[in-house]
């Protein structure tokens, strides 16, 4: 059986038990079950962040698997807004929401939809400390600190006190639930391609944290996806994305060490638990890092179309394992 035909087989088995306590999950105008996704915007919908990109996955997802998703989310403005309840995934950017200071009758509503098996997917829900807190800074640099955001612990610690995020590892099954692995990297440069595969997305793997519940993961947070996702009405990707990478040379660490940054240090959580310290020399801008291990290295901004093509293929594949995940768990 091809992996498009046991998808459709096992997304309508997943539906049909995914009833959160005998509520439908949604229907399509033709009378056949499909999934609809909740996305929060809080406020003026015009102005919510990368406002092509939800769609642009949906799309994405419906071209390459055979998981029946409603092309048009329905948008809330509330996590205590009843119609939370009848539908199973909740996506929010964390920059389309001003205030993270939740209702009591928020909390209550979300504690309830975890508990009956919901799923909230937060993008930019990890921001490393030097990006500052300016919400554009998050939507517009992803960086793989392995930390989710100090008032999301808080709130879901609150929320579910029996559990908190810990880090996906790469072997956890969202990172190859569809996609396995990266884009074909031949396209990148070779020393962009080099850390590319080797450390910023190893096996296709991204920094990510997730809250699990009663053995299922019921909330993730992963630095921003949605620039990656995207595109006008031609089929053209909307954002161009540039690549940030660490480079070293003989000397370097020496030089380093004792160079002045304009910019106070910030400490970033790695995925092995050990700290790095990021300098800065323009706000919100990684300049250069002293590592865990004591070597230092500088940071090099790469643009290019090929670049940019490439990340939009990686986080729309990443995107598409998140619903598959999340609907064959």
């Amino acid at each position: 059986m091809s992996p498009r035909i046991w998808l459709l087989y096992l997304s309508i088995y997943c539906l049909s038990i995914f009833d959160f306590g005998g509520i439908a999950v949604a229907e399509t105008s033709s009378g056949q079950e499909s999934i609809r996704i909740v996305q929060l915007i809080q406020g003026n919908q015009l102005r919510r962040m990368y406002p092509e990109a939800l769609t642009g996955l949906i799309e994405s997802v419906s071209t390459q698997t055979t998981l029946n998703v409603d092309p048009d989310p329905l948008v809330i403005e509330s996590f205590d807004d009843p119609a939370i309840f009848k539908h199973p995934f909740i996506y929010v950017n964390y920059g389309d929401r001003q205030d993270w200071q939740l209702a009591e009758s928020e909390k209550q509503a979300l504690k309830r939809y975890i508990e009956r098996g919901g799923f909230i997917f937060i993008d930019a829900g990890i921001s490393a400390s030097f990006l500052g807190n300016q919400t554009s800074r998050a939507q517009g640099q992803s960086f793989a600190e392995w930390r989710v955001r100090p008032n999301l612990a808080e709130l879901f610690k609150e929320i579910v006190p029996e559990t908190s995020f810990r880090p996906l590892p790469r072997s956890h099954g969202l990172f190859r639930s569809f996609h396995v692995g990266l884009p074909d990297s031949t396209v990148l440069p070779d020393t962009v391609r080099e850390f590319v595969v080797n450390e910023k997305w190893p096996q296709g793997s991204y920094s990510a944290m997730g809250l699990e519940v009663e053995g299922r993961l019921a909330v993730l947070a992963m630095p921003i996806i949605a620039m990656g996702w995207g595109r006008n009405e031609v089929g053209r990707w909307t954002r161009s994305i540039g690549f940030r990478i660490r480079e070293s040379a003989e000397g370097l660490s020496d030089r380093l060490s004792e160079a002045y940054a304009s910019g106070e240090p910030f400490e970033v959580t790695r995925e092995d638990g050990r700290t790095d310290i990021i300098y800065t020399q323009n706000e919100g801008m990684a300049s250069w890092v002293q590592e865990a291990g004591g070597d230092w290295r500088v940071f090099q901004y790469h643009y290019s179309q090929e670049i940019s093509d490439y990340a939009h293929v990686f986080y729309t594949q990443l995107g598409v394992n998140i619903f598959v995940y999340v609907f064959t768990q």
